[in-house]
């Protein structure tokens, strides 16, 4: 293992007291740190380590996860800092194209000065392993980045998710990480958040966390149909699964009354029929990570309308709570519970309803030593024309799909979200709104290269347009010719006009993709 910054030991020297020990120090150093970097001091400097260290996370190829660490490329943006050192570590190596892309984005830099601050480093490993994973496993990896922080002093490290991996890599390099406590972690989980927003007051949908067994499912299900008699569908969660890949949703409708001697079969068999959100995933495979990793279940929240919000904010060095962004969340799968996309901002008739609750989480987050970004999901549901009723149902203590839509709009524009009035301003005033998807997902976009993409969008006139603040930025493009995917940020003047330029852009794309399966054609 690599050699601890600043000392003779090593990683493989130290106990997991002694890396918490040693984590603990660096972290000291971070509101200073964070102090500095507002400064334009020399020497300033971010490591960008944009590892998935999930257990349900959706990348089945090395392409795919490339192109999941290529998400957070947004973070190029922060080189209109002119003293900003930027190293940007990857499992394969970014095309030059893609990079350029970003670099030409940046309002106010000359793209050639930014290039020379900018500091690629690929591991070369194209495996769906974590990032930090493969980066701790080559101590001349670990090396190489190190010796590309000019100034540890003003450096830190930014992950996309928070576990021992990543504290891990950051007292490797001697740098402090803003992120979350890995020890804080279950937190996150589904039956952590269910017991913190208890804990904070925060009202949930019925039902029972800590479950670990299919006897655990079936107890906890009876005693829901007991307190709720209209009970029809209850979801089942695996505490660590994203975007809705953890989830289930089971049929409990039609069945003997509750404490019925047949109600108990009854239900096992239900659980044994529930439909996984992830469509390549068998009941088996569903119920043995349940039994692996533990869940919760919970009521299915209805109504005439319903909608899923989120709440992103952050905790500051100095341990104060920003209300960021509310979002629309986009769903789709088997059940509607898959993340696609997101609308920002949230319908202003709820965005304050959810805001409220949201900040009580983020501050009983605060003093329990959280830090960094954190999102809290919720549902809002409404029966004719009543009022909104919302409840929180995860607590995503990492960044996530609104992330990268919302800081690329905030490094593009400038501004701020005005949470009492619901509204994102930019640096003069005006209102901005976007439609952004990770999941641009058709066959016929593999017959296209990030070039074709590129080339498409401006002949549309379609890309975004620093003078006008309006268009479309792209992410995820490394993978679009082998697996048919990318993503999209939107931006408009209106609701109305990001929600037609994204689907302009997305009607283009097709229509080029389609062409270009045909020899000799171009859209014109």
């Amino acid at each position: 293992m690599d050699t601890v910054a600043g000392a003779a030991t090593t990683l493989a020297d130290l106990d997991e007291e002694q890396r918490y020990a040693a984590f603990d120090d660096l972290q000291q150093h971070l509101p200073q740190v964070w102090d500095a970097m507002r400064t334009d001091r020399p020497g300033e400097s971010a490591v960008v380590v944009p590892s998935i260290s999930l257990e349900s996370s959706t990348a089945t190829s090395g392409t795919l996860m490339q192109a999941m660490e290529e998400r957070a490329l947004f973070q190029l943006l922060l080189l209109r800092q002119p003293m900003l050192t930027l190293v940007y570590v990857t499992s394969s190596p970014i095309a030059d194209e893609i990079v350029d892309y970003y670099l030409a984005l940046l309002p106010g830099v000359i793209p050639s000065n930014a290039r020379r601050r900018l500091r690629l480093v690929s591991v070369g490993d194209a495996s769906v392993r974590p990032l930090s994973q493969k980066v701790l496993d080559r101590p001349r990896v670990l090396h190489r980045i190190r010796d590309l922080v000019p100034d540890r002093s003003v450096s830190h490290l930014i992950p996309y998710t928070t576990t021992e991996l990543e504290r891990d890599v950051a007292i490797s390099l001697g740098i402090p990480m803003y992120g979350s406590d890995p020890r804080l972690a279950s937190l996150g989980s589904k039956s952590g958040c269910r017991r913190l927003f208890a804990e904070a007051g925060v009202r949930a949908p019925a039902g029972a966390e800590g479950l670990r067994t299919v006897d655990d499912l079936v107890s906890a299900t009876r005693r829901m149909r007991a307190a709720l008699p209209s009970l029809a569908e209850v979801i089942v969660k695996i505490n660590e699964g994203v975007s809705g890949s953890g989830n289930a949703l089971v049929d409990v409708s039609g069945l003997p009354a509750p404490g019925d001697p047949d109600e108990e079969p009854a239900v096992r068999d239900r659980i044994g029929e529930l439909r996984p959100e992830a469509a390549d995933l068998a009941v088996s495979e569903f119920l043995a990570g349940f039994e692996r990793l533990g869940g919760v279940v919970e009521e299915r929240i209805t109504g005439t309308a319903l909608t899923s919000p989120s709440v992103q904010m952050r905790v500051l060095p100095d341990r104060s709570v920003e209300l960021l962004s509310t979002h629309d969340q986009l769903l789709g799968g088997a059940s509607g519970q898959k993340y696609l996309g997101c609308v920002f901002p949230a319908d202003p008739a709820y965005s304050r309803l959810i805001s409220e609750p949201a900040m009580v989480v983020g501050r009983d987050l605060a003093a329990r030593g959280v830090l960094g970004r954190f999102a809290v999901d919720f549902v809002t549901v409404r029966d004719g024309v009543g009022d909104w009723t919302a409840h929180a149902i995860e607590l995503n203590l990492r960044k996530g799909g609104t992330t990268h839509p919302f800081l690329t709009l905030q490094f593009l524009v400038g501004g701020e979200y005005d949470g009492g009035a619901g509204l994102y301003r930019d640096a003069s005033g005006t209102p901005k709104f976007l439609v952004a998807t990770d999941h641009l997902e058709d066959d016929r976009l593999k017959a296209l290269t990030p070039r074709d993409v590129f080339d498409v969008v401006v002949r549309k006139r379609l890309h975004f347009d620093h003078s006008r603040k309006t268009g479309v930025v792209f992410h995820m493009l490394s993978c679009v010719t082998e697996c048919g995917r990318l993503g999209m940020t939107a931006i408009g003047d209106s609701p109305e006009q990001a929600w037609q330029t994204y689907q302009d852009a997305t009607e283009a794309l097709l229509e080029e993709a389609t062409l270009a399966l045909v020899p000799g054609t171009m859209a014109t």
